[in-house]
């Protein structure tokens, strides 16, 4: 298979944000009279569809749409002080030539105040893509076909790189080549083999073994560097 484009998740792949995204939830729970610590959130949340999250908070007797709402204040606020990158995300964006688009399951407002505002966005041009401009979120298909109808190619053609069973889930079912990613923030125990009963084609831990893995599948390099 000749491969025409690389599909990225965003946070934990684009974004190290996983854990900013737990400390706010942690401080959002704890004032709605919940007190929780960044790891405790983090083990409860990190991972889960929203629906899971919904239905943690439910039963725990929260407001979950105030919690939600205060957590993304927070984390907006942490966003204007710093947006971490995963550590050689940059490099795959310089090495290679050819279409990138991001298919994030995180809502258009979040990808505006984080992902838009980095160094990473001129890469990807108007191909960052919401779950919200699609029918189904993953674990569906949706958002990778969606995606890979906007570069011009079809699902089959494009590799899809994400951290968490969901997106693996998607890029399998919409035909792409899925390849999983433990970041460097990953704490879930045995999570390579959560990705692989996913059905991940490749796992890879770091950016750096990604990049090795498009230097195996024969990912053009940009000319500067062929």
């Amino acid at each position: 298979m000749t491969y025409s484009a690389i599909l990225f998740d965003c946070d934990g792949v684009l974004l190290d944000s996983e854990p900013l995204g737990c400390e706010a939830l942690a401080q959002a729970i704890t004032a709605a009279g919940h007190p929780m610590t960044r790891e405790q959130a983090t083990q409860i949340f990190s991972g889960n569809g929203a629906d899971a999250s919904l239905a943690w908070m439910e039963q725990a007797g929260l407001h979950a749409q105030s919690v939600f709402a205060r957590a993304d204040e927070l984390l907006f606020e942490m966003f204007d002080h710093a947006i971490p990158l995963i550590p050689g995300i940059e490099q795959i964006m310089r090495d290679f030539d050819l279409p990138m688009a991001v298919c994030s399951n995180s809502n258009l407002r979040r990808l505006d105040r984080s992902l838009v505002r980095t160094s990473l966005a001129a890469r990807f041009g108007p191909h960052i893509y919401s779950a919200e401009q699609v029918a189904r979120a993953k674990p569906a298909p949706d958002l990778a076909i969606f995606a890979a109808g906007r570069l011009g190619i079809r699902p089959e053609q494009a590799i899809f790189i994400d951290d968490n069973p969901h997106g693996i889930l998607c890029a399998r079912e919409a035909g792409c080549l899925a390849v999983g990613f433990i970041g460097p923030s990953e704490h879930r125990a045995n999570h390579a083999d959560v990705l692989a009963a996913a059905g991940a084609d490749h796992i890879v831990y770091g950016m750096a073994d990604f990049h090795a893995l498009l230097r195996d599948l024969s990912i053009p390099l940009c000319k500067k560097l062929a």
